[in-house]
């Protein structure tokens, strides 16, 4: 049997699953965002970007329908108010679509990484070397543009050392040490993406129309607040800087450029994936109160979870993907 005419297996499906919702969702924010641009050098990027997505798109297609499922409704033109006022300055616009470069780049990863067929690893190769594309593009953008957050400046010991004391975990009392240079990857990355999330919560609280949504944006918000404050009272701690936020670049427009549900499912998406990054955060922290940090914020965005879902349930916006086959199911219908 050739290896391309493999019967797809649960994970495989449910990768392209949701590649294609994801993909959709973040397409009609990336296309809002080019018909606003003023820049011309960054809306050349996001039409790169766009352009890529419909090439994925029809691929993904080909593999879900090829296998006999239906394709996902996921988002459309209808989630997206062409007319709508400005709510995002040019800035904000290239550093959300690094950050959500960053997000595809670990999705496509993840999806290789559970496939078997020859066609779905060529296929998510080939989507990787896209991301990693964009990636280059808007981080030499924002560089030329002044615009790119550096992390913090380490300079180089003498030699290796090894750990010699029980304190070096200690992180709430005066005998703890300084953070790592491993800790830090992790620290920065969660702050700029929770800056992200709360400039994002920041702006569709104010053009949403539901006042249950607004008051999840709103708690949503909070919450991503809590986590920049809490990371960054560690960085301060050590006399580290940490990245600039960017409420500023929300306009005072009340105009929604985004349907309820397209804006409601954003925000879930960034909820779950920050998740990973602050288990893989607690996973590398050793000292003891950046652990307890990473502890507390997954503990609170996942109340946040069950929120977002009852919301998007009781809307009947969210899309059940591929399940398993219920056996006691079809043995009752013989």
């Amino acid at each position: 049997m050739e290896n391309d005419n493999l019967k797809l297996t649960s994970s495989e499906i449910g990768t392209l699953w949701g590649e294609y919702v994801n993909g959709t969702m973040t397409d009609i924010v990336n296309r809002y965002m080019f018909s606003i641009l003023e820049d011309e050098s960054i809306k050349k990027v996001f039409e790169i970007a766009i352009e890529t997505w419909e090439k994925q798109k029809k691929q993904l297609v080909f593999f879900i329908e090829k296998e006999g499922f239906p394709v996902p409704i996921g988002f459309t033109e209808s989630d997206l108010n062409k007319s709508a006022e400005r709510l995002f300055s040019d800035t904000f616009c290239l550093n959300y679509l690094n950050i959500m470069t960053m997000h595809g780049l670990l999705g496509h990863t993840t999806a290789l990484c559970v496939s078997v067929r020859k066609d779905l690893r060529d296929f998510y190769n080939l989507c990787d070397n896209d991301a990693k594309n964009m990636y280059d593009l808007t981080i030499e953008l924002l560089l030329e543009k002044g615009r790119f957050q550096r992390d913090p400046y380490f300079y180089p010991n003498e030699g290796p050392e090894f750990i010699s004391t029980q304190d070096f975990t200690d992180g709430f009392f005066g005998k703890g040490r300084l953070l790592s240079a491993t800790e830090i990857i992790s620290i920065s990355l969660n702050i700029k993406k929770s800056i992200m999330a709360k400039t994002l919560s920041i702006g569709f609280s104010q053009v949403t129309e539901s006042k249950e949504i607004r008051k999840f944006f709103e708690e949503l918000e909070k919450r991503a607040d809590e986590t920049i404050q809490s990371l960054s009272k560690i960085m301060h701690k050590d006399n580290l800087p940490v990245p600039m936020s960017w409420e500023s670049e929300v306009t005072t427009s009340k105009d929604s450029p985004f349907s309820d549900k397209l804006m409601l499912y954003h925000m879930g998406f960034l909820a779950q994936t920050a998740q990973v990054y602050y288990g893989t955060g607690l996973a590398g922290a050793m000292r003891t109160d950046l652990a307890v940090v990473y502890e507390k914020t997954i503990l609170k965005t996942l109340a946040m979870t069950k929120n977002w879902f009852d919301i998007m349930v009781k809307n009947k916006w969210l899309e059940q993907p591929p399940l398993a086959p219920n056996r006691k199911e079809l043995a009752q219908e013989k």
